[in-house]
């Protein structure tokens, strides 16, 4: 039950105070009366005491009996004004219910119309009715869940509107945020999906079923109102005449009851007039509703089904200058265009199927004729019994919004004409072109009578014509400006112009310098003069001209300055370009190299990172198949072939690594370059080979034919053997994938050679070439210019585009040369030449062996258990005490406990990366403990710390993996000689002294 309102219960308290003043006063008036009538009791009249005495019993009576009576009507006045009460406080409770849901609808409807507005004009300020509307709708929707608490229908309505609601605001941000970050067309295109149409009709269908409720209610509710108030005043009428009747004979009482009674009815009328001043506080609100709609700015006025105008605000009179009196009762067609007469037939029929018009922009004419661009939004008016019975109206003037959108039409065009213009002269080199292009597309496009472009001499400090539109080349001869002609620069517009200014005279009559002048006499009334300028300096003039005065506007002059600018940026890029041409050809080569340098330095960088895992893997068996061949002398021929297959294919791949890691790199000096007969190396390439050209090709049922033409007894060259190697079988490789149907293939050796100083001698042998010539399908042009790129290929998933660029690192680093030709369908020729040294070649300088190393004391640090596992098993074949910890504490951690035993480790072998304690940090805690251990350190990038200086402090020797026994036992040699030599003159200063 809804709770009475503060009225109703001052209403009903002061009935009650009312009633109870009544009964105390017809008390005290009863007390009175018998008092006086006691007084006048003497001897004298002692026989009228009877009948005095029955007269006041019957008074008593009377009274007693008027006073239950009037108890009686007091009780069931009280409870009807109670029950009048609580029916006002119910249809306060209904009025505030549809107050609420008119609330609702109409705060969807100002963030609607909010969402449109900023959609159309992109202007936050429209918004504001959104964000307040948001905050409203909800506090709106909980005072309804409150007032609808009572009624399980109503309930359910609300249930049901809310997540429309929601939604509706949801989609409504949805619109507001497409047109904040994809435009207005974006924007657009989600409210013409109809979305937020459906929910909105959807809402408003609740809305009017709720509001129908509630009118349905609030009659039935005052019905019941008036039926109590007549009945209260039924009962106090018959009771008033009842209580007349029995105490007529006592009038003196009857006057008082009457007054009492008389209280009664002012407290009565009090408490109506209290209802009364709340239908006012009501009827004051729908006034201030009213003043509302009557000082809006936009038109809002309301017609019939038939189109009659019934209600016309002062805003609709500003818009459309009709005063109310002339348009009320008048059809709203007297607004509407002839041509446009159709459109009031539709609005009319679409409002009585229930539909809402929102936002449609049309045409509207005004009291004085002109026609006026307006925005209405049309609904339809229901009765309370939800029947439509007219339309309400609301128009917007919109001609602001209309010329802002052909302004910013206007401005879209000028920047579309600036990127065409951009783009046109962007595919030119010359000026002439560039200064035709952007002259004919001002005369086409802005458009412009008269254009040209001058160039300035700062010398002559006058302006030569270098370029005129077809257009504007009659009115050139006539204002003698054809092509070459001078125009001089005095004090008048165009030294500001040459100053580095736009100029602009909108009347060029009223300017009495020449130059204008001169155009006025060619019929041109207004003319834009934009500087080029480039860096500030200016080097020409574009000039624009129209026959009308006042025809350039102020976005037309900034287009031609940023016209101007474009071009002058051009034509500054095109002088540039002759002088950059010659550069560009000379640098081209340099870059390209700079470039291929550059992704080998990325694709060794890459490879470095899994160098060191690769090393470690394959460091047990370097180390074993070396421990077998030189301790197993029992092995079969066979095995040992075996083996030394093994060993030499453990060192390729490490070689292969640490070219993958390091062939970016220049030719180190410390690199080993031995002599190289290239015949031999061809031989064996092509047996290596062989199974892929011969026998994987015949499966495929294709037949290579190998040819190998050698040159007869070329000179060697000095270089890496291995490394030549797989670069001509890397060679060979694609040789016969570009092969897919077979044909020759040849490997040619040959030398050339230059004039010895005395052309009596033989020619000198200058270098040696290696060709590998297939005959597939070959390369184009760009695959030709790029197959050298790390990661390139055209194997799809069967290639990963190493191979050329491994032989490219390989070719850099034996400072030789490589060629490419190819055509397409023909086949492919790969040339590579390398140097003849000029001095005789002397045979690899081979290593002496190592001194035999006596047995040493052992400690092993690595966190690869097969790396501890071989290098203990081979040293420990070698004769030494051999200790293995994984990681770097645990080989701090046993050096330590060994000092403690007086068994200290003569020698530590530690790798460089482990986890949490590195090698680095062994061998500072080695040497801080004890200074005379020698420490070595094993690491995969054991040759790019030599060869970059960058060995630790505490570091005697670094080696690199995988080990090879050999260079192990060089480098225990070489630090127990060091350290022997140390202790040698350390004692021989102690001698000394």
């Amino acid at each position: 039950m809804c709770p009475l309102s503060n009225a109703a219960r001052r209403s009903r308290s002061e009935v009650v105070q009312a009633g109870s003043f009544q009964g105390k006063r017809m008390n005290e008036d009863q007390q009175g009366q018998a008092k006086s009538v006691g007084a006048t009791r003497t001897p004298e009249i002692q026989p009228l005491d009877s009948s005095l005495a029955s007269t006041q019993r019957k008074v008593r009576l009377g009274f007693a009996f008027a006073l239950t009576c009037l108890v009686i009507v007091g009780i069931i006045s009280y409870l009807s004004v109670v029950r009048l009460n609580e029916l006002t406080g119910w249809v306060k409770h209904t009025q505030e219910v549809l107050g609420s849901l008119d609330s609702l609808l109409a705060a969807v409807t100002d963030s609607e119309t909010a969402e449109r507005g900023f959609v159309i004009t992109g202007d936050d300020t429209y918004l504001d009715p959104y964000r307040q509307a948001s905050e409203f709708v909800a506090f709106r929707l909980k005072r309804l869940r409150e007032l609808t608490a009572d009624n399980s229908i109503q309930r359910e309505r609300v249930d049901r509107v809310e997540p429309l609601v929601t939604d509706r605001i949801s989609n409504l941000r949805a619109v507001i945020e497409l047109r904040q970050t994809q435009g207005f067309t974006a924007a657009q295109s989600e409210i013409l999906t109809g979305k937020g149409k459906r929910f909105h009709d959807s809402i408003r269908v609740l809305i009017d079923q709720m509001k129908g409720t509630e009118e349905s209610l609030l009659a039935a509710r005052e019905r019941e109102a008036a039926e109590s108030s007549n009945i209260t005043r039924a009962v106090i009428v018959g009771a008033g005449l009842l209580a007349f009747a029995l105490v007529g004979f006592a009038l003196a009482a009857m006057r008082r009851d009457f007054a009492a009674r008389a209280r009664a009815e002012r407290g009565l009328r009090e408490a109506n007039n209290l209802l009364e001043a709340r239908v006012q506080e009501r009827t004051a609100e729908l006034s201030q509703l009213a003043s509302i709609v009557e000082s809006s700015d936009d038109a809002i006025a309301s017609k019939t089904l038939e189109g009659l105008i019934t209600s016309w605000n002062a805003g609709a009179e500003r818009l459309f200058g009709y005063a109310a009196a002339e348009v009320l009762g008048k059809p709203m067609a007297l607004l509407i265009p002839p041509e446009r007469a159709d459109e009031e037939p539709t609005i009319l029929a679409r409002i009585a199927r229930g539909e809402k018009t929102d936002h449609f922009d049309t045409v509207r004419v005004t009291k004085d004729g002109r026609n006026l661009n307006v925005s209405v939004t049309i609904s339809p008016i229901r009765d309370a019994q939800g029947r439509i019975v007219g339309a309400s109206k609301i128009a917007r003037d919109t001609t602001e919004r209309k010329l802002a959108e052909r302004k910013v039409q206007a401005q879209l065009g000028r920047l579309n004409l600036l990127q065409q213009v951009t783009r046109a002269i962007g595919e030119r080199q010359d000026l002439r072109s560039i200064f035709q292009v952007v002259i004919r597309t001002l005369e086409e496009r802005l458009p412009v009578d008269f254009c040209c472009i001058c160039l300035y001499d700062p010398i002559d400090n006058d302006l030569t014509v270098t370029s005129i539109g077809s257009r504007s080349s009659a009115l050139a001869m006539e204002l003698a400006m054809s092509e070459q002609a001078h125009v001089a620069i005095d004090e008048n517009g165009l030294s500001q112009c040459v100053r580095g200014r736009l100029v602009y005279e909108p009347d060029i009559n009223e300017v009495a310098f020449p130059f204008p002048q001169r155009l006025a006499g060619g019929g041109l009334r207004s003319m834009v003069a934009a500087p080029l300028l480039v860096e500030s300096k200016v080097f020409g003039v574009l000039i624009a001209a129209r026959i009308q005065a006042h025809s350039f506007s102020s976005g037309e002059c900034e287009f031609l300055k940023q016209a101007s600018e474009h071009v002058a940026l051009a034509a500054h890029q095109a002088q540039l370009h002759g002088a950059l041409q010659q550069a560009y050809d000379d640098l081209r080569q340099t870059q390209n190299a700079v470039m291929q340098q550059e992704r080998l330095l990325a694709l060794g960088q890459m490879a470095s990172g899994i160098a060191h895992d690769i090393n470690n893997a394959i460091s047990p068996v370097m180390l074993y198949t070396e421990s077998l061949l030189e301790r197993e002398t029992g092995l079969s021929p066979q095995a040992r072939g075996y083996l030394e297959t093994i060993q030499r294919a453990v060192d390729d791949v490490a070689q292969t690594v640490a070219r993958m890691r390091e062939f970016y790199r220049q030719r180190e000096p410390q690199m080993t370059l031995v002599p190289v007969n290239l015949n031999n190396l061809v031989k064996q390439v092509v047996d290596l080979t062989r199974a892929r050209w011969s026998d994987m090709a015949q499966q495929r049922g294709i037949a290579i034919e190998m040819r190998a033409e050698l040159a007869e007894g070329p000179p060697d060259i000095m270089g890496a053997e291995n490394e030549i190697r797989e670069a001509l079988t890397n060679l060979i490789f694609n040789a016969v994938d570009a092969m897919p149907n077979g044909g020759p293939l040849t490997v040619r050796t040959r030398v050339i050679g230059e004039q010895a100083p005395e052309s009596q001698q033989p020619q000198v042998a200058k270098s040696v070439e290696v060709e590998i010539i297939d005959s597939g399908v070959g390369m184009d042009e760009e695959t030709r210019s790029r197959c050298l790129e790390p990661f390139f290929t055209t194997k799809g998933e069967r290639g990963t585009g190493l191979g050329l660029a491994m032989v490219y690192g390989t070719i850099q680093r034996h400072s030789a040369d490589i060629e490419i030709e190819s055509t397409v369908g023909v086949g492919t020729t790969m040339r590579l030449r390398f140097a003849v040294p000029t001095k005789p070649v002397v045979g690899a300088i081979t290593s002496t062996a190592p001194s035999a190393v006596s047995p040493q004391r052992i400690l092993i640090v690595d966190d690869d258990p097969l790396i501890l596992k071989s290098l203990r098993e081979v040293l420990e074949a070698e004769g030494h005490n051999i200790t293995a910890t994984d990681g770097g504490q645990a080989g701090i951690d046993t050096f330590l406990a060994s000092r403690s035993q007086d068994s200290s480790f003569s020698i530590v072998i530690t790798d460089l990366g482990m986890p949490h304690v590195d090698g680095r940090k062994v061998a500072a805690a080695i040497k801080s403990a004890e200074p005379s251990t020698i420490v070595l350190m094993l690491t995969g990038w054991g040759q790019r710390m030599v060869t970059e200086g960058d060995i630790p402090a505490h570091v005697d020797q670094v080696l690199s993996k995988p080990p090879k026994l050999r260079e192990l036992r060089e480098a225990l040699s070489k630090c127990l000689e060091a350290r022997r030599s140390e202790f040698a003159k350390v004692r021989t200063k102690k001698g000394a002294k």
